[in-house]
Parts: structure tokens; sequence; C-alpha cells
């Protein structure tokens, strides 16, 4: 039996990569655009690991909470919902999924 992909996490991964690209190219942080694509790497990463076995989220929670931690200072500092509020909030929902999968999934 193959497990489904974890398309919410591969969505997220494309969306923190595309706005590392944006966000280069709209202010030219070239920090910015390495962290972020660094970032949206190791949810990929994350994304790919749960697919292939869902108790293993080491990595998606460890980028959940990195960037949820970074963006929600971010939103703090700025109180701009876009970008920071926004990442922060999915990031936030994000680790409530891989929680709840994590405590629904079958043993082995």
């Amino acid at each position: 039996a193959t497990l489904p992909m974890d398309l919410i996490g591969f969505g997220y991964a494309a969306l923190v990569t595309f706005g590392s690209i944006l966000g280069y190219k709209r202010r030219g942080g070239i920090p910015s655009l390495i962290g972020g694509l660094c970032v949206g790497f190791l949810a990929g990463y994350g994304a790919y690991r749960v697919s292939n076995d869902k108790r293993d989220v080491k990595v998606s929670l460890f980028t959940a909470f990195f960037l949820a931690t970074i963006m929600g200072v971010r939103f703090k500092r700025s109180k701009k919902i876009m970008p920071a509020g926004l990442v922060a909030g999915l990031r936030v929902s994000l680790v409530t999924k891989v929680t709840l999968s994590l405590l629904i999934a079958p043993s082995p």
C-alpha cells in the first residue's frame, strides 16, 4: 500500500520558494533569497519524507517552527500581514496538520 503524497507540504514548500524569489525581485535582499530557498528546499524535503512515512515528521516540524518563529518576529515588528503574518499563520496551521497526522497515523 502506497501512502498519498503530502500535497499540502509540497504546496507550502513551493509557496515559500516562490515567495523568496518574488521578495528578491521586489527588494533585492540576497540573504532573504538564500534563506527562503533553503527553507523552501527543507520544507519540500520534509514533505517528501512525510509522503514516504507519515511518522517521519522531524524535518517538517523543524522547518515549521523555524519559519513560524522568524516570520512571527517579523510580523510583530512590522505589523504587516503580507508576507510575515500570512507565512507565520500558514506555518502554524501546517504544524497542526503534521501533529494531527502523527497522532492519527497507525503505528508500525
